[in-house]
């Protein structure tokens, strides 16, 4: 979970669970490559990233805030390996990262999305690494190749966080379950946590639709992408509800959540309307309003988007983003490479 914008960055202290994490991650490598597994994926990935903002009249290269993890000039790597046995698969194992051009910063910044290994107990798959949080859209909707923002950006959840969880598909939707840390990509333990639940009705594969109801409880930091800016745990309690809808060439995702974040009384308000075109929907537009309240006060934004698919490994894409409490107005191109070796 983010923290606002207006927020005062601290000083960054150095923890020595950043080490005992970093030696799991990498105890967790080393006991998945000797596994028995019939096949892995592993994808390439470039981007460059180039925007203008009227606020600043000067060019920039990262898709909306400087500090985020964002959309940047960036190659990575995205690895998801099966893991079996003579009696079927038992898990799976998956690490994504990137090397990122830090604009303001003019340095290059190391940054790992999935870290997590997944094991299938039957009853339930249960991970534990860096993964989603059981919580509304962000939980379910994969964005990391994509220029318009969703909650996490705003202040509300997080796209990533290091815990565990627990997760089971049904006939008739999902139930998931997740015990993270509240302080999003860096691995810090300052009394800081964080409880989600969600349940959902409807398999969007099958039925087109996916209604879903999340409750999220915690004390968790203020945090910017890698950066801590507010170090002491505060109270969060959100209830969201989130529907994603699918209909012939249209895309709706709709996510209200309401509550305590980080100690203040908040709600946010976030729509996504898409339509695909063209053969096999390589040309997609899309409009996304967001509205939200933190401490009373009212902010709003409006974006706008287009992404046109050239080939299976290239994609070109385009942003508008007005922010109603700065008046900026951002403008952003992408080029997206993702190839499977």
């Amino acid at each position: 979970m983010t923290c606002s914008r207006n927020s005062r960055p601290e000083e960054i202290r150095r923890s020595p669970w950043r080490k005992l994490f970093a030696g799991w991650a990498l105890w967790v490598i080393l006991c998945a490559c000797p596994a028995t597994a019939s096949d892995y994926l592993l994808y390439l990935e470039a981007q460059g990233v180039a925007g203008y903002s009227s606020r600043t009249d000067e060019a920039s290269y990262y898709s909306w805030m400087a500090d985020e993890v964002m959309q940047k000039p960036s190659l990575g790597v995205d690895f998801l390996k099966r893991l079996s046995s003579e009696a079927g698969d038992f898990g799976a194992f998956a690490l994504q990262y990137r090397l990122a051009w830090d604009d303001p910063e003019d340095r290059f910044q190391s940054q790992l999305y999935n870290a997590w290994f997944k094991y299938k107990a039957g009853w339930s798959d249960l991970w534990l690494g860096h993964n989603r949080p059981a919580m509304g859209l962000s939980s379910i909707f994969d964005t990391h190749g994509l220029l318009l923002p969703t909650l996490p950006m705003y202040g509300f959840g997080f796209d990533r966080d290091w815990g565990a969880g627990a997760s089971r598909d049904l006939d008739w939707g999902n139930v998931s379950l997740s015990l993270t840390t509240g302080s999003g990509m860096p691995v810090r333990f300052d009394g800081n946590y964080l409880a989600t639940a969600r349940v959902a009705k409807g398999v969007l594969g099958k039925d087109n639709y996916s209604l879903g109801a999340s409750l999220t409880s915690g004390q968790i930091l203020g945090v910017m992408g890698y950066e801590v800016i507010d170090r002491e745990p505060r109270r969060t309690f959100l209830g969201g509800v989130d529907l994603t809808f699918l209909r012939d060439f249209f895309e709706t995702r709709v996510e209200v959540v309401s509550g305590r974040n980080r100690g203040e009384r908040a709600t946010a308000i976030f729509l996504r309307e898409g339509v695909n075109l063209m053969d096999e929907g390589r040309l997609k537009l899309e409009i996304q309003p967001v509205s939200w309240q933190t401490a009373g006060r009212d902010q709003y934004s409006l974006a706008s988007g287009a992404s046109f698919q050239v080939n299976g490994d290239l994609a070109l894409r385009f942003m508008h983003l007005y922010d109603g409490q700065t008046g900026e107005n951002r403008f952003v191109v992408q080029a997206y490479g993702y190839k499977k070796m």
